[in-house]
């Protein structure tokens, strides 16, 4: 890395950072520069990132390049732009996919994590000024999710970072910032699992897996794991998985199946997948009267859901998820407390850890199904 002034004001750096230039094409290591951070906005060397499923999916199907993918990673703050004090040069953050401003009507609510300033941002540019921190050249790469932290450097506003204590593991919590954090809060926020009660997962990746975990943890009775990858069957019993079902080993539907182990019906379906075909077979698989089904999973193609009348009107609910209802500034810092002191489980989740050149690798693993996390390293 070196910067282009030895002034004491943030300046421009140049690092190495993962380049998509197309959709599907294998990334490249390039040598980027990073602008230094506006009002409101930090710059963070990332010390580790994990490849999520989201990132796939976008890099597969998105428009938008040259492009910076990542949004699940830990680091350290290397300098804070003007009118930032929450944060100093040395804290340890995780970056946040969807911010928390705090002021607007969905932070103050109680009832929501939609945060209308700083939510979902799809469009690849900053929220300040529309425009991007990274360049090659002169011409601008973009940014995904608020994040990109396929770089060694990134910015981000301040309200998509949290500060971690220095004692946590970086390489481990980073994690946290989004799949396990998400279904964690799926079974705690959005479903609120009771004791004794049964719980179908669809989809046993990081997420579903997670999700069994704050089920297990909540004292669900039974819970049922369904995924077409006989490999999952073992490591789903890890996080809590009592029963794994393979559709591809059953001859009645799915939805029997699953009716007839909890006899007539599971009180809790999640749907990890992202496919909204399976968002009717999971409310099929919840009993009448109390059964919900809680979708997390972010489909590619096909975003419609189609579902009879009578799945409602008699008596079952469908609800949607989105970062399992955390408002992630103020809620974060609790679920990185418990990883302390063991009372949630994030290690076992890493399947592999990858050097930042190998990055390409994590994609070919997640799209083989041969991974849950794949932490990427990048260099000190």
């Amino acid at each position: 890395m070196s910067s282009s002034s030895s002034s004491s004001f943030p300046a421009v750096l140049t690092c190495k950072a993962a380049v998509a230039w197309g959709p599907g094409q294998p990334l490249v290591i390039e040598e980027v520069e990073v602008s230094p951070p506006q009002p409101m906005e930090i710059r963070i060397k990332v010390v580790s990132t994990s490849l999520c499923r989201s990132d796939l999916s976008a890099w597969e199907t998105q428009a938008i390049f040259p492009r910076i993918f990542g949004h699940e990673a830990s680091g350290v703050v290397e300098s804070v732009g003007p009118g930032v004090t929450e944060f100093s040069e040395g804290d340890h953050v995780l970056t946040l996919f969807t911010g928390e401003c705090k002021t607007c009507r969905h932070c103050t609510s109680g009832k929501s994590n939609m945060c209308q300033v700083l939510g979902l941002e799809r469009r690849g540019v900053m929220h300040s000024d529309q425009k991007t921190r990274f360049s090659i050249k002169g011409k601008p790469i973009y940014h995904y999710c608020a994040v990109s932290s396929f770089s060694e450097y990134t910015v981000v506003h301040s309200g998509c970072a949290v500060k971690v204590s220095l004692a946590v593991p970086l390489e481990k919590i980073c994690l946290l910032s989004c799949g396990v954090a998400a279904g964690l809060g799926a079974a705690w926020n959005v479903a609120d699992i009771s004791k004794g009660s049964t719980v179908v997962i669809y989809g046993l990746g990081t997420v579903g897996l997670s999700v069994a975990q704050g089920a297990k943890v909540r004292g669900a009775s039974q819970i049922i794991g369904v995924d077409i990858n006989p490999e999952k069957s073992e490591i789903a019993k890890t996080f809590g998985v009592t029963h794994f079902v393979n559709p591809k080993e059953c001859n009645d539907s799915i939805q029997q199946v699953i009716n007839r182990i909890t006899d007539g019906g599971a009180d809790y379906a999640f749907e990890c997948i992202g496919d909204t075909g399976m968002i009717t077979t999971a409310l099929q698989s919840c009993c009448q009267g109390w059964g919900l089904t809680v979708t997390l999973g972010v489909p590619k193609v096909n975003p419609e859901l189609t579902a009879h009348y009578g799945m409602f009107l008699s008596g079952r609910t469908l609800k949607g998820s989105l970062f399992g209802g955390w408002k992630p500034k103020s809620d974060l810092p609790s679920l990185v407390d418990m990883y302390s002191k063991k009372d949630i489980q994030i290690d076992e989740y890493i399947t592999h850890n990858i050097s930042f050149e190998d990055i390409n690798q994590a994609f070919t693993l997640m799209k083989e199904g041969k991974c849950l996390r794949c932490v990427i390293h990048l260099p000190a």
